[in-house]
């Protein structure tokens, strides 16, 4: 058989693949998986105005670095993101005592980007990535921002990055691959 037959076959292969995948539910993994959106709490049921739920006094509250520690507001930060509440994330994410965590910074990336500060965003991502070069979840998102600017040769290196760093079985590399097939992804 031609080498052309067999690259027509892996096309194939992966077309067929990424319809499957646009077809299926979005969201895969575990409760644990920062990749899956997070569950709706009272922080985007009950809460407005930018207030997090605070379990322990069980009323909504205005967050502030003493009152809540990092991961703690990284959780309020993804959930306010993924309710698409980007101003809300962006200011609870600024509360994080390590602003060099790449979790905050990739969702302080996601968040300006998804609210139309695309070079911000896109800074945001890189400063996570010098922090964890393996995060793929930033470049997962670097790479759909790049396709959103155009730029599909570079949103490929990163999904090609992906791969290479042991993330082709992940949703950081399913969604990316999506979005470069012309879905609607994150």
């Amino acid at each position: 058989m031609t080498a052309s037959f067999h690259r027509l076959c892996r096309l194939s292969l992966v077309s067929l693949f990424a319809v499957g995948l646009a077809t299926s539910a979005f969201a895969v993994g575990d409760e644990n998986d920062e990749t899956s959106p997070p569950p709706k709490t009272e922080t985007t049921t009950k809460c407005a105005d930018g207030k997090v739920w605070d379990a322990k006094a069980k009323e909504c509250v205005d967050p502030k670095k003493q009152s809540f520690n990092d991961d703690d507001l990284y959780k309020f930060a993804r959930e306010f993101a993924y309710a698409e509440q980007y101003e809300n994330a962006i200011t609870v994410l600024n509360l994080a005592k390590n602003q060099n965590d790449p979790r905050i910074l990739n969702y302080l990336g996601y968040a300006n980007r998804k609210a139309g500060r695309m070079e911000l965003g896109m800074s945001y991502y890189k400063k996570a990535l010098q922090q964890d070069e393996n995060y793929i979840l930033a470049r997962s998102y670097m790479g759909m921002a790049l396709a959103e600017q155009g730029d599909l040769q570079g949103a490929r290196v990163q999904l090609v990055e992906i791969r290479d760093r042991g993330g082709e079985n992940t949703w950081a590399y399913r969604a990316l691959l999506q979005n470069l097939n012309g879905y609607r992804t994150y």
